[in-house]
C-alpha cells in the first residue's frame, strides 16, 4: 500500500528530493513520509538448558518452531511488548535482562528485529491455540530433529557464544527518564 495524502492535513502528496532522497511531501503543510518501518521482538528464554520456542500456526513461518516474539504497538515500549509476546504465546512469565542481536532488514516495509535475553520467571508453557500450537523447552539435540527456523537457529547460537554481554537495561540512569527503554554495554 502507498500512501498518497498527507496523514496531517489531508492534501496530495508530491514526490521531491528530501535530504538527497525522493520523498512524499505535503504541498500545504511540513509533513514529510520518511518511510515504511516495522520493529519486531524476539525473545530468548533459556531454563535447566533448554529454549522457549514456539511452533507458527499461521503464516509467515506455519509449521517452524521459532522463538517467541512480535511487533511493537506504538505506544510500547519495547521491553514491554517482548514481556507481553511471550507471556500471551506461551504463557510464560519472563523478565529482559539485555539486548543479544539485532537483524536490520531494508524491503519496502523496513524491519528491524531486536532480541532480547530474557530470565524465566514461572510458569509452562502452553500455546495461545491462535498464532502458536505448540510450545514448549528445548534442548539443542531436540532441536536438531525439529523445524527450527534459521534466524531462530542463528538466535541461539549468538545467544550461547555471545562474546559480551550484550546491552543491558539500564534500570537506573544517572538522570531520571520516564516513559523510556534505556540499554548500555
Amino acid at each position: 500500500m502507498e500512501i498518497n495524502y498527507c496523514l496531517s492535513c489531508g492534501t496530495v502528496l508530491e514526490v521531491r528530493e528530501i535530504d538527497g532522497v525522493m520523498r512524499k511531501a505535503c504541498t500545504a503543510c511540513s509533513f514529510v513520509h520518511w518511510g515504511n518501518y516495522s520493529v519486531g521482538v524476539g525473545a530468548l528464554i533459556e531454563r535447566d538448558g533448554k529454549y522457549l520456542l514456539v511452533r507458527r500456526a499461521q503464516e509467515p513461518g506455519k509449521g517452524n518452531w521459532t522463538n517467541p516474539g512480535g511487533y511493537i504497538e506504538q505506544t510500547e515500549l519495547m521491553h514491554d511488548t517482548i514481556r507481553r509476546e511471550v507471556l500471551e504465546e506461551s504463557g510464560i512469565h519472563a523478565e529482559v535482562t539485555r539486548i543479544v542481536a539485532v537483524r536490520d532488514q531494508p524491503r519496502s516495509i523496513h524491519n528491524v528485529y531486536i532480541a532480547f535475553a530474557m530470565d524465566y520467571v514461572s510458569g509452562e508453557p502452553v500455546p495461545d491455540g491462535e498464532e502458536v500450537d505448540a510450545a514448549g523447552f528445548y534442548s539443542l539435540e531436540e532441536m536438531a530433529d525439529m523445524k527450527v527456523a534459521g534466524f531462530t537457529r542463528w538466535l541461539i547460537d549468538v545467544a550461547q557464544k555471545g562474546e559480551t554481554r550484550g546491552l543491558n537495561a539500564d534500570e537506573n540512569p544517572i538522570v531520571p527518564m520516564e516513559g523510556m527503554g534505556l540499554f548500555r554495554v
